[in-house]
């Protein structure tokens, strides 16, 4: 896995353990996911998680709302490790968590982690009893805790009391400003108070979701300088298609880029009957684009213009792009580093083989008018000039010996020396 550039800031934070995966600390950031079946179905929960965890994702969180679904958690945990697979699970709890931790601790041990909502834990003296029955539960099992703080689903008492004073002071906030305020305090508070029911400081996660994206950067960055917990990052409700993925990119970005973050979920609307790997994907695009994590080889691809008046290097972009992300979960066991592979598939002669020769292998395919010739570049040197109807075949032919050749283990020096 990669690190973080040094170049970008680092907040400092203790590192949290769960699972076998290290959230915090020096270690890269974490994807996250959630499932959408009903928990209490095994089959479609287990098969859902699997898929999670194959797309990428490295913790995936179920929601724990009945007694059907808390029974059905280690059902689920042994189902998963039936297949091999040890993905951490989080229990995802709300109004009821004390309840169903306390009946099924076999849910609670089968869990390596829990959710707790401090909006909706409880109300009144039952809020501070149900937390730290929530709370004595992970410490007599040694799992973490992440308290998330929602905008939706707030502390009202609390954010009464900060309006009332606010609404004391000669100069009161904006409403937006001691919301903000509210949040964190909200998450703060319930974290010193899990401390002093015994909880570790380093069994703590934090997060303060919120749906607006300026909302979300400002909230996370006063968070941030005010505690050394890990920070979940997502933005909550983020919405459909390119509008969840537009604004979950702009908000985290931003924070990322300034060394906030330690581990994030796209909270996407999945299409009726879409996929939900899709989430995870947006994740680790995100984390790519930004240098912060590779995954997956990348694919640079032109968006074409009057220059380009064949589809063919549109098809021939994604079909590459498919058979890289198709052979990953081979080629990530075999060829340490492959995922850090960045291919070019070029559509004319104006910036093809300038971005043929950046990446560790490209082809140019011809433009409108140009010779029917595709020349292909490999760490910066032309190499050979595909033509004909087999360039597809053998171009991807060519890709998948390079990385025989340059990834296998101890054959040839690491890639970064090759390409100096």
């Amino acid at each position: 896995m990669s690190r973080r550039p040094s170049s970008l800031p680092r907040r400092p934070c203790v590192a949290v353990r769960i699972g076998k995966i290290t959230v915090g600390g020096d270690t890269p950031i974490v994807v996250q996911s959630m499932t959408n079946t009903d928990t209490a179905d095994v089959k479609a929960t287990v098969a859902q998680v699997a898929a999670l965890a194959q797309a990428g994702s490295e913790l995936v969180r179920i929601t724990v709302n009945t007694e059907d679904a808390a029974a059905a958690v280690p059902v689920i945990r042994e189902q998963l490790a039936a297949r091999g697979m040890s993905v951490p699970l989080i229990g995802d709890f709300h109004f009821n968590g004390h309840r169903l931790l306390s009946k099924y601790p076999a849910c609670a041990e089968a869990l390596d982690k829990y959710r707790i909502n401090p909006g909706n834990v409880g109300r009144g003296k039952k809020k501070d009893e149900q937390f730290a029955t929530i709370v004595e539960i992970a410490c007599r099992h040694d799992k973490p805790v992440r308290i998330g703080v929602n905008w939706g689903s707030l502390d009202q008492a609390l954010a009464a009391r900060l309006m009332d004073d606010n609404a004391r002071l000669p100069a009161p906030q904006s409403a937006d400003a001691v919301m903000h305020e509210a949040m964190i305090l909200s998450a703060l508070e319930s974290a010193r108070r899990a401390e002093e029911i015994g909880l570790g400081h380093d069994r703590i996660i934090l997060s303060v979701k919120m749906s607006g994206v300026q909302d979300l950067i400002a909230v996370y960055r006063k968070l941030a300088v005010r505690c050394d917990y890990p920070l979940h990052l997502g933005l909550t409700e983020a919405g459909m298609g390119s509008k969840g993925i537009v604004a979950s990119t702009a908000a985290l970005a931003v924070l990322l880029q300034e060394g906030v973050g330690d581990t994030i979920r796209i909270s996407l609307t999945p299409e009726p009957g879409g996929d939900r790997t899709q989430e995870v994907l947006v994740a680790q695009e995100i984390l790519q684009a930004m240098g912060l994590r590779s995954f997956t080889p990348q694919v640079t691809a032109c968006p074409g213009c009057g220059r380009t008046s064949s589809d063919y290097f549109q098809h021939l972009a994604q079909n590459i792009q498919a058979y890289l992300r198709q052979q990953m979960p081979i080629w990530r066991e075999r060829y340490p580093g492959v995922e850090a592979l960045k291919v070019a598939v070029m559509g004319c002669v104006v910036n093809g083989p300038g971005e043929s020769k950046q990446a560790h292998i490209g082809i140019s395919l011809p433009g409108t008018g140009e010779i029917p010739v595709a020349p292909v570049y490999v760490d910066g040197e032309k190499t050979v000039t595909l033509k004909g109807d087999g360039i597809a075949a053998e171009f991807q032919q060519l890709v998948a010996d390079y990385v025989v050749r340059h990834y296998t283990p101890h054959s040839n020096p690491p890639l970064e020396e090759m390409k100096s």
